[in-house]
């Protein structure tokens, strides 16, 4: 976060000290007070960039955009407002976090297409052949024959790759599995719903355009609830809740970090630790991270998609559980490394995943660890649930 992580880390390192820096964040006037501020660097958020750019003369000598891969998205506004200006530098640890796709419009900001061209159209012709299409819509792309090997080419006179691991003592990492088994009874309501889901097809067709939906819905069945139409929650079984309830009460105090994806996840984890007794937080705010950090709360909730960046966690702890996996292999990575990075002073970080048996959890970690990111390895897997 723009308001706490960079203030913090100029703090650590005795060569920064000497800098100063004004965090632009808050309402508009507050922002508008904290440029105004003489300082040598100005420390802002990627969802106010824009704002940024359409309302001030942009000076400043020099954009450092942390998380570039927040800027995959040509379309977007942010990716947008960038293109005025003249001299940037990228840092992420997962640069093709969901594949070679994403480099364009990563590095159309850094050197305003000098070297992967000035289009997402020519790159794709250039570098793609379609994959997956119904009709002439087409889903995804697969890349040509040394593709990767010649986009390499062309940006390594930017580029600098450091691993962590390669200069620093990294603590180990450790992965588990928990496997959790439903009872003959919650395997027929969990039977019942995924024929309710065939009914429902087209014609009973898996395509590329339904089949993330169904991924979705069939990871909500294996956490153990799912929405009906009106949105009303409908618990099938508690199998993950018992598990992570048995995993905190093993860890003895130790703080756990537990990563979840829906929202129904969140309020039935929340509603286990309340009826337990369980101080806890959802990592949303400064205070909830303060708190972690300082090793005050032993289980923290936290939203891969909210707090996957640029988030130093691991003071407070060394053991993340994912309640629920996720398909993006850029956002699993990124969670990790909340725990898994530099200042780390544990010398194991553990990652714990819940795997409901005979669901397509199974499908989902085995895409994670062997760092599949395609279309097709989602579209597998829901059939083979289907």
């Amino acid at each position: 976060m723009a308001r706490d992580t960079w203030k913090a880390e100029i703090q650590k390192w005795n060569h920064l000290k000497n800098l100063t820096y004004s965090v632009v964040v808050g309402s508009a006037d507050e922002r508008k007070a904290a440029l105004c501020r003489k300082a040598d660097i100005y420390i802002i958020n990627r969802e106010n960039v824009q704002w940024l750019v359409d309302n001030f003369p942009f000076d400043f000598d020099m954009v450092v955009i942390d998380e570039l891969s927040s800027f995959k998205n040509h379309q977007a506004k942010r990716f947008k407002s960038l293109m005025q200006v003249k001299r940037v530098v990228g840092l992420t640890g997962t640069p093709v976090g969901n594949g070679l796709m994403d480099l364009w419009a990563e590095f159309k900001v850094i050197d305003m297409g000098k070297r992967l061209g000035r289009f997402i159209t020519h790159y794709r012709d250039e570098f793609f052949i379609p994959d997956k299409r119904n009709g002439q819509v087409i889903y995804s792309y697969l890349p040509k024959p040394g593709t990767e090997e010649e986009i390499y080419r062309r940006i390594s006179d930017i580029s600098i790759s450091m691993k962590a691991s390669d200069h620093i003592k990294m603590p180990e990492l450790v992965t588990s599995e928990y496997t959790v088994y439903l009872s003959a009874g919650e395997r027929s309501a969990y039977d019942e719903m995924k024929k309710a889901l065939i009914l429902n097809l087209p014609e009973g067709e898996i395509t590329v355009a339904n089949a993330a939906s169904l991924s979705g819905k069939l990871s909500q069945l294996a956490n153990g609830s799912v929405y009906d139409d009106s949105k009303k929650r409908i618990d099938i079984h508690s199998r993950k809740l018992d598990a992570l309830e048995d995993i905190i009460e093993s860890a003895n105090g130790k703080p756990l970090l537990v990563a979840y994806w829906f929202r129904h996840d969140l309020e039935r984890i929340s509603e286990r630790l309340h009826k337990c007794h369980i101080p806890f937080v959802q990592l949303d705010s400064e205070d909830s991270i303060r708190k972690w950090n300082n090793g005050e709360i032993p289980v923290a909730l936290i939203h891969p998609a909210s707090a996957g960046h640029g988030l130093n966690l691991q003071s407070g702890g060394s053991t993340i559980v994912w309640y629920g996996l996720i398909w993006s292999l850029e956002l699993y990575s990124q969670t990790i490394a909340r725990l898994w990075r530099q200042g780390q002073t544990s010398k194991t970080v553990v990652v714990m995943h819940i795997v409901t048996d005979g669901t397509i959890d199974r499908q989902i970690l085995t895409a994670l660890k062997t760092k599949d990111k395609t279309q097709t390895a989602l579209i597998t897997a829901v059939k083979a649930n289907l």
